[in-house]
């Protein structure tokens, strides 16, 4: 019989599956493998000493990273997964919500704003606060954000 390791961090955690189950952890730490199940923790000094203990053969999936969702809005960057995505042509702002029920807007990109103590970086600010405060910005970038920082101080 076949488990699945799905990896979790690259080339050192694992969560162990069976038939789509998970049945236990595996990490590997100082060169040894370390299962914890219900019953305790195992080390193992590799593999073969660990598919033994098992009884089962081990199929190790690799970690997909190119998986990751990109996050934009009409050139902007995002916090999260935008839903309603919406462009304020008036304030020349993107907008989005964070869920399909959501009523708070935010704004995609990096901005400086101006609070009572000074000029602040922020990444999607809500639009509330872009409406009381004064601002600058969408930028695309962080570097373009901290340039436009370091001028205003």
């Amino acid at each position: 019989m076949t488990v699945h390791a799905k990896e979790i961090v690259d080339g050192r955690f694992w969560i162990l599956e069976d038939h789509g189950m998970k049945i236990a952890t595996i990490a590997l730490s100082d060169n040894k493998f370390i299962l914890a199940d219900k019953k305790g923790s195992n080390f193992y000094k590799d593999k073969k000493a660990l598919e033994q203990h098992l009884g089962n053969t081990i199929e190790w999936d690799k970690l997909d990273i190119t998986e990751s969702v990109t996050k934009e809005i009409h050139g902007f960057p995002c916090s999260t997964t935008p839903f309603n995505q919406l462009y304020d042509v008036k304030k020349k702002l993107p907008l989005f919500t964070k869920s399909k029920k959501s009523k708070s807007l935010y704004c995609a990109g990096y901005y400086v704003i101006q609070f009572d103590k000074g000029w602040v970086k922020s990444f999607c600010p809500k639009l509330i606060t872009l409406e009381r405060y004064n601002f600058k910005g969408p930028f695309t970038t962080k570097l373009e954000m901290k340039q436009e920082l370091a001028k205003l101080n």
